[in-house]
């Protein structure tokens, strides 16, 4: 970041994705019928079931993958991922929590600055790419980190990557190259 402009940047991380196994067959109609918050798609073979507190959606399968989505932490999905597995033990399955992984990490951060796409794009013409007829945003990919940066004229950004800390380092290393494309502001 800019000496002179020594601004903390909030970095609000929106959900978190990871999956998990039971390691055991589970019998989707037994979830449906006798667990709550669940809605049964028999037509793609899976359940979704909604917990609370946290505030995560999980998409079962009979093979025993489960897939959760909405936390705001790693720490939070982990905690649900773990009541998840709690409550389908209730419900008299074998469950043997295994094989957590986050897989995807959203989250949304604002420059204190709008940024002139065209010309972000021009400098890092690789690695960025800005199509305004398909998308208002423009794309900036980091193959180190796996992480996906959209950055909009607003100075909002859109990060997505495989944790908390990469989307962390993305925004970091992309800040200097937004910073030397910023709109000058109007009077």
């Amino acid at each position: 970041m800019d000496s002179s402009n020594d601004e903390a940047l909030d970095i609000i991380v929106t959900n978190v994705v990871a999956t998990f196994r039971t390691r055991c067959h589970l019998n989707l109609r037994t979830i449906a019928l006798e667990g709550t918050n669940v809605i049964y798609k028999p037509e793609v073979g899976k359940v979704l079931m909604k917990l609370r507190k946290p505030m995560i959606t999980a998409s079962i399968w009979s093979s025993g993958k489960i897939i959760c989505t909405g936390a705001t932490s790693e720490d939070e999905s982990k905690l649900g991922a773990r009541r998840l597995a709690r409550s389908l033990q209730k419900l008299g399955f074998k469950v043997r929590f295994s094989d957590y992984k986050v897989v995807n990490v959203l989250a949304v951060c604002s420059m204190p600055f709008a940024v002139h796409l065209i010309d972000f794009t021009k400098n890092n013409r690789p690695i960025a790419s800005y199509e305004p007829e398909l998308h208002p945003a423009a794309t900036y990919r980091i193959k180190n980190l796996k992480a996906t940066v959209q950055v909009f004229s607003t100075g909002s950004l859109t990060v997505t990557g495989p944790n908390v800390q990469n989307v962390a380092t993305a925004v970091e290393q992309v800040y200097p190259l937004l910073f030397e494309c910023q709109k000058p502001l109007c009077n």
